[in-house]
């Protein structure tokens, strides 16, 4: 009897365990992937609905012919065989079978062809848009420059949220937007077109939301465009989808779509942000309060490469201890920040405020076991930008 007991008891823990894990299992994420999801997203603009569209005709046609090629090919494998006294036909050529075989196919590819030209025509209309905005890709994360319409002026930089990158490096996977939460998305009004400009700033990238239908690549050097207008109000998730280097699962995008009146609002509070960021350039700054405020530059920009503790690892080069960054010469490590170094590896970082890379910089020189006391004003960095 004990020995039956022991045998059901290691199925009914497994069986049990299971169930207390589905209980917490990941859900649907809205405007993101779905659990067990075989289709598209669901469409939430014109253009997707149309890729959709054609998903279904493409696959509906391919079927239909799948089934009557084979179907014919078997049921002359059934029914012709020799073992069945068949006999083979003995003619030559058919001129109604050959101009048959010729002009169906070339009906069916105009078919397939006239509604997917219609729609490449329509997603590369990229004309009168109501928003223009710059998505440029970096070695990890995407900059957005609104360009033109409401909010022009408006830029920041998207990273994935560094709680989300801690849970990929212990192995611990949590939440409906695993991998997909960023510190900024980029907010656009609803049944506004938004035209999209992509560029890179190293290696190719692309900006894929799939329920937008959107997907264009982003090339050094080049300048690429594509537009949607969302119609449905929500936040809709996508991720860089050309293979773009070792960290290339931590680029999400995240795009809030919101009313009217909330992106009125929500483009005033930017422009409150960046107004109250245009710090004096020629302020003298105390270690302290500038040390800080480069912890949280540091943080959001340069740990996913240098790690948080300064090490770095590979190819990433180690902060702490490096003979650069404890150098009383702030030039050399100023200028690396301004404009990169290691041939792109690491991407110029001159779209941050004075302020900001002297803090950062500053950081960098007092952190870990590096302990200068040096401090960088922002006004080296202006002297630099002019070098």
């Amino acid at each position: 009897m004990r020995s039956i007991s022991n045998r059901l008891a290691a199925p009914l823990l497994v069986c049990g365990t299971w169930l207390a894990s589905t209980a917490h299992a990941v859900q649907d994420l809205p405007g993101g992937p779905a659990v067990n999801q075989l289709n598209l997203h669901p469409p939430v603009t014109k253009i997707a609905e149309a890729q959709s569209d054609l998903h279904w005709m493409l696959l509906i046609i391919c079927t239909l012919i799948f089934i009557g090629v084979f179907g014919v090919m078997f049921y002359s494998v059934i029914n012709h065989r020799k073992s069945r006294g068949a006999k083979s036909a003995n003619f030559h050529e058919s001129t109604m079978v050959e101009v048959t075989w010729t002009v169906v196919p070339f009906l069916i590819v105009i078919g397939m062809a006239a509604p997917a030209t219609k729609v490449i025509v329509a997603q590369k209309d990229t004309t009168n848009p109501d928003i223009t905005i710059k998505a440029t890709g970096y070695q990890w994360k995407w900059g957005y420059d609104y360009l033109a319409g409401e909010g022009e002026g408006i830029g920041f930089l998207s990273t994935i949220d560094p709680e989300q990158r801690a849970l990929s490096s212990a192995g611990t996977p949590k939440g409906d937007d695993y991998l997909l939460k960023v510190d900024n998305p980029v907010v656009v009004p609803v049944n506004k077109k938004v035209r999209v400009i992509t560029t890179a700033n190293d290696v190719i990238h692309s900006w894929f939301v799939p329920s937008f239908g959107v997907k264009q690549d982003a090339i050094p050097g080049f300048v690429r465009d594509t537009w949607f207008r969302a119609e449905k109000i929500g936040d809709y998730y996508g991720q860089c989808a050309e293979l773009c280097g070792k960290e290339h699962a931590y680029m999400p995008i995240h795009v809030k779509v919101v009313s009217g009146e909330d992106y009125t609002k929500w483009v005033d509070e930017q422009h409150k942000k960046a107004a109250a960021l245009l710090d004096d350039p020629n302020k003298v700054w105390e270690l302290a309060p500038l040390a800080e405020r480069g912890a949280k530059v540091y943080a959001a920009n340069c740990a996913a490469c240098h790690q948080p503790n300064g090490q770095g690892g590979g190819a990433i080069k180690a902060l702490d201890g490096s003979a650069v960054v404890k150098s009383d010469d702030h030039a050399k490590q100023i200028q690396i920040v301004l404009h990169g170094a290691a041939n792109g590896a690491m991407p110029p970082w001159n779209a941050l405020s004075d302020t900001d890379l002297a803090a950062v910089v500053t950081y960098t020189k007092n952190a870990w076991s590096n302990k200068t006391s040096q401090v960088v004003q922002p006004s080296e960095i202006v002297a630099q930008r002019a070098k």
